[in-house]
């Protein structure tokens, strides 16, 4: 298996180039602004390193010339950024179905706007964010273009903790907080299905060695808010829960979803990763 995971530099990509060189693949991944201690970064050695813009046409072709992989995931993720978000994922699914490669696109819940709160693999895009919306014209132009490709959307995702490269934003969010370091509020209202990195990586490796194409939901079992998955994972990381402030969203001006729950109950019958809940994987033992 020859695998490229673009954005292997980020968060999910890390795990993504850990697993998949555990086992055994040839795996190459790209970066796009670090160049230096990737390979650290990712904890592996093994994975050949590709620098990646995909602002710039022609790029993601020349990095496929280069690797000739078998598969692709791409685990990018530009935030509100049109030309990475949107544009780009174009470009990546245009030059991986002009090269026949397995193509498996990460989405995300920031897709749908909240007004339904659960929402299944044929539920229909409805963002109200800039970052909804350029996720949303991705994933709909991926599944134009690479009819095959696997489309999976994922919520909040979660590490092994702490402030380092184990953990996630949310997770380095609760601990500056509790710290004191940073201002803000874990809200009560804003309510997502947390899913464990390790969970999501496994599924979307199975996905790229399989053959099934259309959409998956890859998120947790659990609906919590952002606040309740700060105390899990301040009880998980033997901090303080009390000193976690908590809000409301509904009480801010900031745009966005309060209430989304992706279903992946379709998915889990296709997939063999069980995607574990929150109050499984960050239980306290």
């Amino acid at each position: 298996m020859k695998i490229l995971i673009i954005g292997g530099s980020g968060f999910l990509g890390t795990e993504l180039v850990r697993r998949a060189t555990a086992a055994g693949w040839e795996t190459a991944a790209t970066y796009c602004s670090r160049p230096d201690g990737i390979a650290g970064a990712a904890g592996v050695s093994g994975a050949s390193w590709h620098r990646l813009d995909l602002r710039s046409p022609g790029h993601i072709d020349e990095v496929l010339a280069a690797v000739a992989p078998s598969a692709v995931i791409d685990s990018t993720s530009g935030g509100s950024d049109w030309a990475v978000t949107a544009d780009g994922s174009i470009r990546v699914a245009m030059a991986a179905t002009r090269r026949g490669c397995r193509l498996v696109h990460v989405s995300s819940d920031a897709v749908f706007s909240g007004s339904r709160i659960h929402y299944d693999e044929t539920c229909l895009p409805d963002p109200v964010t800039p970052y909804g919306a350029a996720k949303a014209a991705a994933e709909t132009a991926v599944r134009l273009l690479a009819p095959t490709a696997a489309v999976a959307r994922t919520s909040l995702i979660i590490g092994r903790g702490g402030y380092g490269s184990d953990g996630s934003v949310h997770e380095r969010l609760v601990h500056a907080l509790a710290a004191g370091t940073h201002d803000g509020v874990l809200f009560t209202d804003d309510i997502r299905c947390p899913v464990h990195v390790e969970d999501l990586a496994s599924a979307l490796l199975e996905l790229a060695v399989s053959d099934h194409g259309g959409m998956f939901h890859l998120a947790g079992a659990d609906a919590l808010s952002r606040h309740e998955l700060g105390v899990l994972i301040a009880r998980r990381d033997g901090i303080d829960a009390a000193r976690l402030p908590a809000g409301r969203r509904a009480d801010t001006p900031m745009p966005g979803a309060l209430d989304v729950r992706l279903d992946s109950g379709a998915t889990q019958e296709r997939v063999r990763t069980r995607l574990r809940g929150a109050g499984e994987f960050l239980h306290v033992r």
